[in-house]
């Protein structure tokens, strides 16, 4: 039992002597120290052998199927992710084309849709966007590669260098029929979402109500306008991204890219993107007005809101 003075104090006697607790202080503080410094050159010992490991991994053989996939998957990320990021702009986009009257511009757009459906509205339709977009962007990425290399083994190796932009062109085109072709349903449904209040509140359950409304039919039925945005858009993005990024590493920095930094490449790929896509937009921005009319009018055709958007100009 230890003894204490009146105070409720430890005695003098009891207590540890001032030379013994610093001591052990120190030899506790040593040993965390060392404890610390295995365990820190245990971590780089580790992340030494992790990146040894991914150096000695043999890259994606070009044009095999786990090339393809890869790109689908990076279609996948790039589209699906982006389109449901942008989830709020697309909404009020859709409702100016539809409603021009309501939605005046971007500003009073989502001004309308906060006065009416609160913040929760703004990703009506998000569930077909991500699903919709995510199927296109795996089918245009993996197919593109695939028609690049048909094409350019169409060409051969003399031709091939020469034609590299029509080969892109060809190449995206291709591609774009085909994602169209697994877009289309989930973007019919997504317009709808989006400007007709109280037609479904996913794609759960607006898939089937359309389905019953218009038949099989009514999923494809803008699939034409759909072509007409997207066949351009795609092969404008694909060969300006190709062409502006060969001319960045031929012109603009001063070593080839497999000399670069990861860093140094991603920001040349994200450049090249930004500037594509800037363009791609502006000629593809006609057809999506067409799109937009389509998918909101039942039993409409093409040559119809062709006829409507025209006279209201």
């Amino acid at each position: 039992m230890v003894n204490r003075d009146k105070a409720g104090c430890p005695t003098a006697a009891a207590t540890l002597p001032l030379d013994r607790l610093l001591a052990s202080l120190a030899a506790n503080a040593e040993q965390l120290g060392k404890r610390w410094e295995i365990a820190v050159r245990d971590r780089r010992a580790r992340a030494a052998e992790r990146r040894m490991e991914a150096d000695a991994a043999p890259p994606v053989q070009l044009h095999t199927p786990l090339f393809y996939a890869t790109c689908a998957l990076g279609g996948v990320l790039s589209t699906g992710l982006t389109h449901l990021a942008v989830t709020p702009l697309d909404l009020v986009k859709c409702n100016m084309q539809v409603d021009p009257s309501k939605y005046r511009d971007i500003s009073s757009g989502f001004g309308v849709l906060l006065q009416e459906q609160g913040l929760g509205g703004f990703f009506k339709g998000w569930m077909a966007t991500l699903v919709g977009y995510s199927s296109q962007g795996a089918c245009k990425f993996g197919f593109y590669e695939y028609f690049k290399k048909c094409y350019s083994d169409i060409a051969g190796p003399e031709n091939a260098d020469r034609l590299k932009t029509v080969i892109y062109l060809a190449a995206s085109a291709s591609a774009e029929v085909i994602a169209d072709l697994a877009l289309c349903p989930m973007e019919a449904v997504k317009v709808r979402i989006q400007t007709q209040p109280g037609f479904a509140r996913c794609l759960t359950d607006g898939l089937p109500k359309l389905v019953r409304s218009e038949g099989a039919f009514g999923l494809y039925k803008g699939i034409v306008p759909l072509w007409g945005r997207q066949i351009p858009y795609t092969m404008m993005k694909f060969a300006c991204f190709e062409t502006i990024v060969e001319m960045v590493y031929k012109h603009a920095v001063p070593k080839p890219k497999d000399q670069c930094s990861k860093p140094l490449q991603l920001a040349v790929s994200f450049a090249g993107g930004y500037i594509a896509g800037v363009l791609c937009a502006a000629v593809s921005h006609p057809a999506d007005n067409l799109v937009s009319f389509l998918n909101n009018a039942k039993g409409a055709t093409v040559a119809d809101v062709s006829c409507k958007s025209y006279s209201s100009k």
